[in-house]
């Protein structure tokens, strides 16, 4: 299966990957930026994320395989990648295991190391939601604001709410397996891990992803890399500051 992508442009091979709980939607806006400056921009939704098909199988190795498959059947070769949080551990492990498919490599917000998993409240908060009885976005809204007091990360969640039939609500994600395979999201790169290709990181100034110390590991993995900061943005830093965000990555691409 060939995940789902929304293609927009011509030109230069631009491939953007999406975080944890997002899909290729979510970049629409700066996809459309990069159009402008000559891309051939896929804004690709990963498996059991967006339209992309659900999937048992959920790990870094089978969604490096998912992005292969896809720039083989859409002809990519020499691609630019960006890939946000969970899409940028994505992008680092096939930049590792395809490096001759990369031309430039954009991770947003995220290190090689291993993180702990976080997303416990949001999962308990998609989990409790009983679509039998909320029918209205706004109900979705009230539950989910018991669990996510912040109304930016519940406006990025409810992204993932569509209508199964008329009058149904159901979620694009598949949440069961995500839940079962949460430990996956965080996991290191393997300590042998080596990409020697043109890379950038790019992270958010109130974000705690990237800190100063990361800089050795991010070096010893990725030695042609440099660290670029987004100012006045946490981890959520192209949808932020846009702006900021798009002229560090333009000037690199």
């Amino acid at each position: 299966m060939i995940l789902h992508s929304k293609i927009m442009g011509e030109g230069r091979p631009l491939v953007i990957l999406h975080g944890f709980l997002g899909s290729g939607d979510n970049w629409k806006t700066l996809g459309n930026k990069f159009v402008t400056d000559g891309f051939e921009v896929h804004l690709v939704d990963q498996r059991n994320h967006g339209k992309s098909f659900h999937s048992d199988e959920w790990n870094y190795e089978v969604m490096v395989n998912d992005l292969q498959a896809y720039c083989i059947h859409h002809s990519l070769s020499h691609i630019s990648l960006i890939g946000h949080s969970m899409g940028g551990k994505t992008a680092m492990e096939f930049a590792v295991k395809y490096p001759e498919m990369i031309k430039k490599l954009i991770i947003a917000d995220i290190g090689p190391k291993g993180y702990p998993s976080h997303h416990q409240d949001i999962l308990k908060a998609l989990g409790s939601l009983d679509f039998k009885v909320l029918k209205t976005r706004k109900k979705v809204d009230e539950v989910l604001g018991s669990y996510i007091p912040d109304v930016g990360t519940r406006q990025f969640i409810l992204k993932n709410l569509y209508w199964e039939s008329p009058g149904s609500l159901g979620l694009k994600i598949n949440l069961p397996v995500l839940k079962e395979h949460i430990s996956e999201v965080g996991k290191a790169l393997n300590m042998g891990a080596l990409f020697v290709g043109e890379t950038l990181f790019v992270r958010g100034e109130n974000s705690n992803y990237i800190e100063d110390l990361d800089e050795l590991g991010i070096k010893r993995q990725f030695p042609k890399s440099k660290i670029e900061t987004v100012s006045a943005a946490g981890h959520w830093l192209h949808a932020e500051n846009p702006t900021d965000f798009y002229h560090i990555v333009i000037n690199f691409l």
